[in-house]
């Protein structure tokens, strides 16, 4: 009988304990790292079934002003928060990186069969309407022996705002005194030519649609839907292909910027490298200083930590770069600098 008292009296016990309530944290911003924040967060609630994670693919526009408005526990951009909105803030913000990946001049020519080369001055002047043939003679003289097509080029854009469009802009600005002057760089710019599409999702969905079409997505996307994209000039001078391994050498000068007490808002486009690959960027989370709720702070923080260390592995199958190791002792100091009643959750 004792052993049925046993089990008895731990079946009560069981069902009279409450069980653990889960935390709900709920984000919203770029659509750039999308791909690997849902494996991320699907990955993680397997092994934390107490916490629920919810991202809005919605663009680093919307993600910051959600973020800021306080309607979402955290942000997600690729394009950093300015000085005058971190101050509108109070600076209750954090800027932690979390992936690094490369936007990609993805194009729809079915019967080229080569990848094409565009140097900076005629991808510029592309997106400025300014080259509108596929068969142009700047365009023709650095593909020899590729047949480009006599056809109409079609620029599809962001019509959303995105850090993407922020990574891209900043890129041409850089290697383009007209482009700097006429249209400069931002989340949102005033486009000269083209068409709109929301998300990299929908830039992607446009350009695969459109026969003679390019538009910048990012790597990952490109990779999944298996969409050739351009080959870039870098400043270097050297012809590079968009890899995980030309953007991880486009962050290593950035490291020379960065130091312990760094907030990480650092360009890593148009990097010197000589195989640095040249529209290459950071992504971010956006993460208060200071929460109310200590629960939600620090199953937040865990969480984050938890991408930093054992989620970076899943980066390359996906189409990012890991970040470079250095990195990970400031970032854990950032993420121990994180409050909730006054007290760090880590």
């Amino acid at each position: 009988m004792k052993p049925t008292r046993y089990l008895s009296l731990a079946a009560l016990l069981g069902t009279a304990l409450p069980a653990a309530a889960q935390v709900t944290l709920n984000g919203a911003g770029a659509t750039f790292p999308n791909i690997i924040y849902s494996d991320w967060m699907l990955t993680y609630n397997q092994s934390h079934p107490d916490v629920k994670l919810n991202y809005q693919s919605i663009g680093s526009g919307g993600g910051i002003r959600q973020f800021s408005d306080g309607t979402v526990d955290f942000g997600a951009t690729d394009a950093p928060m300015s000085d005058s909105a971190i101050t509108a803030i109070q600076g209750n913000v954090l800027h932690i990186p979390m992936v690094l990946g490369a936007v990609v001049a993805a194009y729809t020519l079915p019967e080229v069969s080569q990848p094409i080369r565009i140097s900076p001055d005629v991808l510029a002047d592309i997106f400025l309407g300014k080259v509108t043939k596929w068969n142009d003679a700047r365009l023709a003289s650095i593909n020899p022996g590729v047949t480009l097509p006599n056809q109409d080029i079609i620029v599809v854009h962001r019509s959303d705002g995105s850090g993407t469009s922020f990574v891209w802009t900043d890129y041409l600005s850089k290697v383009s005194p007209e482009w700097a002057q006429k249209v400069g760089k931002g989340t949102s710019v005033s486009w000269p030519v083209g068409l709109g599409g929301r998300g990299n999702e929908g830039v992607a969905a446009t350009v695969r649609q459109t026969p003679g079409a390019i538009g910048y997505i990012e790597l990952g996307y490109a990779l999944i839907n298996k969409m050739p994209f351009a080959v870039l000039k870098n400043q270097s001078g050297n012809w590079i292909t968009a890899s995980l391994e030309s953007v991880t050498a486009a962050a290593a000068g950035a490291m020379k910027e960065m130091g312990p007490n760094t907030d990480f808002r650092v360009s890593i486009t148009n990097s010197p490298g000589a195989r640095a690959y040249p529209a290459a960027s950071f992504t971010w989370l956006l993460v208060h200083k200071s929460y109310s709720d200590t629960a939600k702070a620090r199953s937040l923080v865990q969480f984050i930590w938890w991408a930093e260390s054992e989620g970076q592995a899943k980066a390359p199958e996906l189409g990012y770069a890991p970040l470079p190791q250095q990195l990970r002792p400031w970032i854990q100091a950032h993420l121990k600098s994180v409050t909730a009643g006054g007290r760090a959750v880590l």
